[in-house]
């Protein structure tokens, strides 16, 4: 298939095709969508595992995140969905990332599906990571593990978010002024943790922040 062929297909502009066959895009968010243009397995796409060809179950064609795990139910709890822990690898000015998986606490999360279904979350555009640093405490405290919804980008004021800060994984509370987004630190030492403008491709939001975990009371 040519790349403007894929292209019309997937929906993808023909340049991010062809930075990514010609490595200049280490990975794409948008696996899911070539897979199923090209009618394949996203998980064999990306890895060479598993069989070659487009298989049903959610878990394998959503594979949205490079390196990320499938979203299962949990085996010893049929109420919950597993969501991988991660670490992103980000780079300054890429609306994109790639995953690793944490392996820390079994490198899963487990979210109760009523919260899943009252949130309207989609499973599969969920990713957890921990918290580093202090500049949220008050609300989020170093180690906390986070949940990220990545299908919600949208700049909400007030809201805690993910972002790609200039190539940073950062986790901020957005706030709008003078016409500007900033990022926000809950941290009351606005000396040390000043706000920073969220603008342009120095600032990308990964995702909204939809739950957490603390061992903080």
């Amino acid at each position: 298939m040519t790349q403007i062929a894929l292209s019309e297909k997937s929906g993808l502009k023909q340049s991010t095709l062809s930075d990514l066959e010609r490595g200049k895009s280490a990975g794409t968010t948008h696996l899911a969508q070539v897979a199923q243009a090209l009618g394949v397995n996203a998980l064999w796409l990306e890895t060479g595992r598993g069989g070659r060809d487009s298989v049903s179950a959610p878990s394998a064609a959503l594979d949205l995140l490079p390196g990320a795990m499938p979203v299962i139910v949990g085996d010893d709890d049929e109420d919950s969905v597993k969501i991988p822990m991660v670490t992103l690898h980000l780079q300054a000015g890429m609306t994109g990332f790639q995953t690793e998986n944490d392996r820390r606490g079994g490198g899963s999360c487990n979210v109760p599906k009523r919260f899943i279904a009252e949130q309207r979350l989609d499973p599969a555009r969920l990713i957890a990571i921990h918290v580093r640093g202090d500049s949220m405490e008050g609300s989020l405290y170093d180690n906390d593990l986070v949940v990220i919804n990545t299908a919600d980008t949208k700049p909400v004021d007030g809201v805690v978010f993910a972002v790609n800060y200039e190539g940073e994984a950062v986790v901020k509370r957005m706030a709008r002024d003078a016409g500007d987004w900033w990022l926000n630190s809950d941290n009351l030492d606005q000396r040390k943790y000043p706000r920073k403008i969220c603008r342009g491709d120095a600032c990308i939001v990964i995702g909204r922040i939809v739950r957490k975990e603390s061992s903080r009371i």
